[in-house]
């Protein structure tokens, strides 16, 4: 994508002019907050505006010592290499100059949901959470459980978690749909495999700026909890159900021993499900083919595939198959499948620019 010499005249003037504003000592408050954020998202785009309009002038340099008989060899053996390089800085600045999801650097709320399969789905629902919890480990996330339901069998019907850390979202957000699994359960004599599913979506979490919600919006019951998690289940009515009128949302919450704390917990999640929601009403069309990746659990809206007899794990969005489940499952494999997803998303869209 060859990228207008005037556009870099741009993009090197109002990173000038922002250099000079943060330099002058005139900006406070509110208004300094804005500038310093503007500065930190521009200087890579303003850094790969300068490494490519230096590249052009010395191409352009060498192109004409190529005249000179004395300085021809040299002059065209640097020229070449230049050449080749120049479509990859050209390419490193069209991606940089990509509009960016609003969201991309906010944490995330991760909802994983066991779907299709019983007590394998539930198991697998497990593999998929710590999966995540690993590969967070690698990137330095946070990673705090909000809410969780146990399955008997080992595993989790549904458990919401919050990872905070640098680009959570951006890294994340494609990984929400229906992950398929197929393998052979502990509990099978006759060693058939079965298919099974879980649901994953990933929720860019706002702060109570973004999403102001209404008291009165709010119906709000307390009941005992039931389940696992110990004898004040049974003797405390601490859990907390929250439904938001105007958008029927409901949110459940009982982990915590303190009504208080389940509240809050509850909250927290209704504010990114009603967040997600408004995201979605102000992208339109573009909203609803994304969250059309996100399905009930059934076996037939699966994104991803994790065969456990072959050891593969296929994308179908993307066609990329890793012989590497192993890998993936531990969290530094999953890497690999996230950056070739960010990296196709990032082609598709340079690819509506041009066009």
């Amino acid at each position: 994508m060859k990228i207008p010499e005037e556009r870099l005249h741009q993009i090197t003037n109002r990173f000038a002019e922002l250099e000079a504003r943060m330099a002058s000592g005139q900006l406070e408050g509110e208004e300094f907050v804005a500038a310093s954020r503007d500065y930190a998202e521009l200087e890579p785009v303003a850094k790969a505006a300068a490494e490519l309009r230096e590249m052009r002038v010395e191409i352009a340099e060498l192109a004409l010592l190529t005249e000179d008989p004395e300085m021809r060899a040299i002059a065209e053996e640097e020229l070449a290499e230049l050449r080749q390089r120049l479509p990859e800085v050209e390419h490193r600045l069209a991606i940089a100059l990509l509009p960016r999801d609003s969201a991309d650097e906010r944490p995330a709320m991760l909802e994983i949901r066991a779907g299709t399969g019983g007590d394998e789905a539930a198991l697998f629902a497990g593999d998929l959470y710590r999966m995540y919890e690993r590969y967070a480990a690698e990137q330095g996330w946070r990673v705090e459980p909000v809410s969780m339901n146990a399955s008997d069998a080992g595993g989790f019907k549904e458990i919401v978690a919050n990872i905070a850390g640098q680009g959570v979202f951006a890294k994340l957000k494609f990984e929400s749909g229906v992950h398929r699994v197929q393998r052979v359960p502990v509990t099978e004599s006759g060693g058939r495999i079965h298919t099974s599913a879980a649901t994953v979506a990933v929720l860019p979490e706002p702060t109570e700026v973004d999403v102001q919600i209404n008291d009165n919006d709010l119906k709000i019951d307390i009941y005992r909890a039931s389940g696992a998690g110990g004898q004040h289940v049974n003797t405390t009515d601490s859990a907390v159900r929250i439904t938001h009128l105007p958008s029927g949302i409901v949110v459940t919450q009982q982990d915590e021993r303190s009504q208080h704390k389940n509240r809050a917990k509850a909250m927290q999640v209704l504010r990114a499900r009603l967040y997600e929601k408004m995201r979605d009403e102000a992208q339109g069309a573009e909203a609803q083919a994304r969250k059309a990746m996100v399905g009930s659990g059934d076996r037939s809206e699966r994104i991803r595939t994790y065969n456990f007899p072959q050891g593969r794990v296929t994308d179908h969005r993307i066609g990329l198959t890793l012989h590497k489940l192993a890998e993936v499952l531990e969290g530094p494999g999953l890497a690999e499948l996230i950056d070739a997803l960010i990296a196709e998303d990032q082609a598709k869209r340079l690819a509506a620019m041009d066009e």
